[in-house]
């Protein structure tokens, strides 16, 4: 029997992360149907679904999805959403109002009541609201966890999670910029990073912030397996001196009791391995995120205490 060819809407058409979807959606043998975004540079397009509809407007996909349910056949499947962090509340339940399940870039939403809202959705609707955490699908990641597990339950990893990821002036001029619109640095570049510790190592125990700007935040956590010291920013004169003199603008390490974990390759296929692992009945719901959505909503309205007690020696460059 031939597979099923499913149909997929996408929101924010026109974004960075948007190309990785599309590749997802065409390696995983299925269709984009219908593309929506404001801005109008969305040519990527042609290089993977280029007889796709495509709307600047909201209400105008809205009512193209409507249609096609209505029309049996044509319905969509699945949305997927990689628009805005805070446009991934409403897009959401735009895609299970039209009868199709939604796959979520992270962060799912800004707040974790907004997740209470969305399981009472899913309980009504009967369609399936997925995140994309792909850090736990890939072979490293998987590896930590699996060595954290054969471990003695008492004992606790000295962690260090340094992630730089430089940014030019656009930054601020952008919505990521804006706190009210992406939640801030820790929850647009870092929410998956927390949602990794805590799959890995367990539960949070207790928390603080020691600095936290526009383009820097910096803590330390302490998990049920795990003493965390964290380190996030855009800011690229923080970059290690050996990685500056590369020529290389992000910088991703973590170390575990003093050993470093190498999981710099291979992100570009997990966005495959996401909808393979979705569509073939897994994949990562409201609850799997709950965590990491709450743990970066507390550090975006945390007081920062400074250099005391422990945090990471990165931000000896920075206070």
């Amino acid at each position: 029997m031939d597979k099923k060819v499913l149909n997929f809407g996408l929101t924010g058409a026109a974004g960075y992360i948007a190309p990785r979807h599309m590749k997802a959606i065409k390696e995983t043998g299925h269709n984009l149907v219908a593309a929506l975004d404001k801005n109008d540079s969305v040519g990527i397009i042609d290089s993977y679904f280029p007889t796709a509809d495509y709307f600047l407007e909201t209400e105008r996909f809205d009512r193209h999805l409507d249609k096609l349910r209505r029309q049996g056949e044509r319905k969509i499947d699945y949305v997927s959403i990689c628009s805005p962090n805070y446009l991934h509340d409403a897009h959401i339940r735009l895609a299970l109002r039209n009868q199709a399940h939604a796959i979520c870039e992270k962060p799912i939403v800004l707040n974790p009541w907004n997740i209470d809202a969305l399981q009472e959705i899913e309980r009504e609707t009967g369609c399936h609201i997925y995140n994309v955490l792909q850090l736990r699908l890939h072979p490293s990641i998987i590896a930590l966890r699996d060595k954290v597990k054969a471990t003695p339950a008492d004992r606790k990893y000295d962690i260090d999670l340094s992630y730089i990821t430089s940014r030019g002036k656009w930054y601020f001029m952008s919505w990521k910029g804006d706190v009210e619109k992406s939640g801030g640095v820790a929850t647009n570049i870092g929410v998956h990073f927390f949602d990794m510790l805590t799959w890995i190592f367990g539960n949070q125990q207790s928390g603080v912030v020691n600095y936290s700007s526009a383009d820097t935040v910096a803590g330390f956590m302490e998990l049920e397996h795990a003493r965390v010291r964290w380190f996030l920013s855009i800011n690229d004169s923080y970059l290690p001196q050996a990685v500056q003199a590369k020529g290389q603008r992000t910088y991703r390490s973590i170390t575990v009791e003093g050993d470093e974990i190498e999981f710099s390759g291979g992100f570009t296929d997990l966005h495959t391995l996401t909808y393979q692992d979705i569509l073939g009945g897994g994949g990562y719901g409201l609850a799997d995120a709950r965590r990491s959505i709450e743990m970066v909503y507390d550090i975006r309205h945390a007081a920062s205490i400074g250099k005391n007690g422990e945090y990471h020696p990165f931000l000896n460059q920075v206070i």
